[in-house]
C-alpha cells in the first residue's frame, strides 16, 4: 500500500466498484446454481466473496470508508449466523489494523508539524506502526524526558478523503443495508460525516482526553493515557500496555469476558456522569484490557483488571450526564407503565405528534431490547441480539411495523449509536454483565427519587 489514495477519481472508482461487484457475484452465483450446486452453498460462498472484496476495498481506502467499515464491525454480532461466519473474519481485521502509511510520508509530516529537529523530542521512534486505524496510525516512540509514547499521525488528506467516501457510500446505503438486518445504513453514514470535522482536530481530541484523564486518574477501573503532546496532525499521548479486547473477543477466558464487559458498560454510564463527555466510538480497537491492579505488578484476579481506553477524536458532549428521560423511561418501562413511557416518548419526539400508537404496543416492543436491565446479572450474546435484529427486520412482524413509526431525535442519535455498539461488543465478548448495578449507579432518572420524610 502506498499513499493514502487521495485522488476523487481514484477513491471514487474503488468505490463505484463495490455494487457492480455484489452484481457481478450475483450474476456468478446463478450461475453456480445452474451448475447444479444448491442454493444454501452458493449463498454462503457468495456472502465469503461478497465480505473479502468490501473490506479489502474499505481496509485499503481508510477515510470514511474504513470508518464505516469500523462503525458497522461492531453490529456483526446481529448477523444470523449462516452468513456471521464468512463477514466475521474480515470485519474484525478492521478494528485492530489496516495498510500502514510509507514511512517517508510519517517522517514528512513529523518534520511538518513537530519541526525539522523532530527526532530530538524522541529518544526512540519505531517506524514501524503499531496500530492503523481510519485518519491515522500509531507508532511507538520513547518520548525524551524517558515516557514510553504513541504517536499518533494523521494521514495526509484525510478529511478530503473522509468526506468523500461516506459521500459516495451513502449513495451505495441501500445496497450496504443487508450486511445488517434490521439497520438503517444511511442515518449512520449521515452521522459519521457529521462528526468528520470534530475526529480530523486533534486539539479538540487532546482536550476530551485530558479531561478524562484527569477524570480517572488512579481510577480503580479505568485507565485513560495522558496527553503528552498536541499539534496540528500529531497527537502523542502515553502508552499504555494491555491486550486488545479484540483478542479477548477472538480466543479470552470468560473471566476476562465477564471482566472486559462490566468495565466497558461502567465506562460508558459512568464517562458522561463524571466527565460530562460521552466516548463515541466503541469499537473494540479502543479498549485493552489490563491484568493486574493499580497497585500490583502481579496478577491480582479479574477483580483488579483494569479498562484501558484509547481514541477521543469521536465525543458527545453532554454537560448534565445521560440525559434523565432515558433513566427514567426505561425504569418506567422496566415497571409496565405503559401510559407514562408513551407521554415520555412523544414529549420528547420519539413519537411524532402526527402519529398515534397504542401503549402496550409500545410496551411490549421495548421490554425485549431492555431485558439485560431487568434482571441481576445478563449473558449477553450473539443469539440474543441475532434474535433481537430478526424480531425487528421481519417485514410481517409488529415490532417491524411500529419500529418504522418510531423516531430518533437528533439529540439522542449519538447516544443511540453508542449504546447500540457497545451492546454489539458485549454480544461479541459474550459477557455476563451486571448491568443494572450501573444503571442505579450513573443513569440519572433509573433510580425513582425517594420522598423526602416527613416530620411528624
Amino acid at each position: 500500500m502506498s499513499d493514502l489514495p487521495r485522488k476523487a477519481v481514484t477513491r471514487t472508482a474503488k468505490l463505484a466498484a463495490l455494487p457492480l461487484g455484489f452484481a457481478g457475484r450475483a450474476t456468478w452465483g446463478l450461475g453456480k446454481r445452474i451448475g447444479g450446486k444448491s442454493a444454501e452453498i452458493v449463498a454462503r460462498e457468495l456472502q465469503q466473496r461478497t465480505a473479502e472484496q468490501l473490506f479489502k476495498v474499505l481496509g485499503e481506502l481508510k477515510g470514511g470508508a474504513m470508518k464505516f467499515g469500523q462503525a458497522l464491525s461492531v453490529f456483526e454480532s446481529a448477523l444470523p449466523e449462516e452468513v456471521a461466519g464468512p463477514y466475521r473474519a474480515a470485519l474484525t481485521k478492521l478494528q485492530e489494523a489496516a495498510p500502514p502509511m510509507p514511512t517517508r510520508t510519517v517522517h514528512g509530516v513529523l518534520e511538518e508539524r513537530l519541526g525539522e529537529a523532530w527526532r530530538e523530542l524522541f529518544l526512540e521512534f519505531e517506524d514501524k506502526p503499531a496500530a492503523a486505524a481510519s485518519i491515522g496510525q500509531v507508532h511507538r516512540a520513547v518520548w525524551h524526558d524517558g515516557r514510553e509514547v504513541a504517536v499518533k499521525v494523521q494521514y495526509p488528506g484525510a478529511g478530503e478523503a473522509l468526506l468523500s467516501d461516506l459521500a459516495q457510500l451513502s449513495r451505495f446505503a441501500r445496497l450496504l443495508g443487508p450486511l445488517i438486518p434490521g439497520m438503517d445504513i444511511k442515518p449512520l453514514i449521515t452521522e459519521l460525516r457529521d462528526r468528520v470535522s470534530e475526529e480530523l482536530d486533534y486539539a479538540l481530541e487532546a482536550e476530551s482526553q485530558r479531561a478524562h484523564a484527569e477524570e480517572f486518574t488512579d481510577d480503580p477501573d479505568v485507565v485513560v493515557p495522558a496527553v503528552v503532546h498536541q499539534s496540528e496532525q500529531v497527537l502523542v499521548t502515553e502508552w499504555i500496555e494491555g491486550i486488545p479486547l479484540s483478542e479477548v473477543i477472538a480466543d479470552g477466558t470468560q473471566e476476562q469476558r465477564d471482566r472486559a464487559g462490566q468495565l466497558l458498560a461502567r465506562f460508558l454510564f459512568s464517562g458522561p456522569a463524571r466527565t460530562g463527555l460521552l466516548h463515541a466510538d466503541p469499537h473494540p480497537g479502543n479498549f485493552r484490557l489490563l491484568p493486574g491492579g493499580p497497585d500490583t505488578r502481579d496478577d491480582g484476579g479479574p477483580e483488579s483488571w483494569r479498562l484501558g481506553v484509547l481514541d477521543f477524536g469521536t465525543v458527545d458532549r453532554l454537560p448534565g450526564g445521560l440525559p434523565e428521560t432515558i433513566g427514567a423511561c426505561l425504569r418506567m418501562t422496566l415497571d409496565g407503565d405503559a401510559e407514562s413511557v408513551y407521554a415520555t416518548l412523544r414529549e420528547e419526539g420519539f413519537v411524532k405528534e402526527s402519529i398515534e400508537l397504542d401503549p402496550d404496543a409500545v410496551l411490549a416492543y421495548l421490554l425485549p431490547i431492555i431485558e439485560p436491565a431487568e434482571v441481576d446479572a445478563f449473558g449477553f450474546s450473539r443469539g440474543w441480539l441475532r434474535a433481537q435484529a430478526a424480531r425487528i427486520a421481519d417485514l410481517r412482524s409488529p415490532a417491524h411495523q411500529l419500529g418504522k413509526q418510531l423516531n430518533l431525535p437528533p439529540s439522542y442519535l449519538l447516544i443511540h449509536r453508542v449504546t447500540l455498539s457497545t451492546i454489539g461488543v458485549l454480544c461479541q465478548l459474550n459477557a455476563t454483565v451486571r448491568l443494572r448495578d450501573e444503571l442505579e449507579e450513573w443513569l440519572p432518572g433509573f433510580l425513582a427519587e425517594q420522598e423526602e420524610p416527613t416530620e411528624g
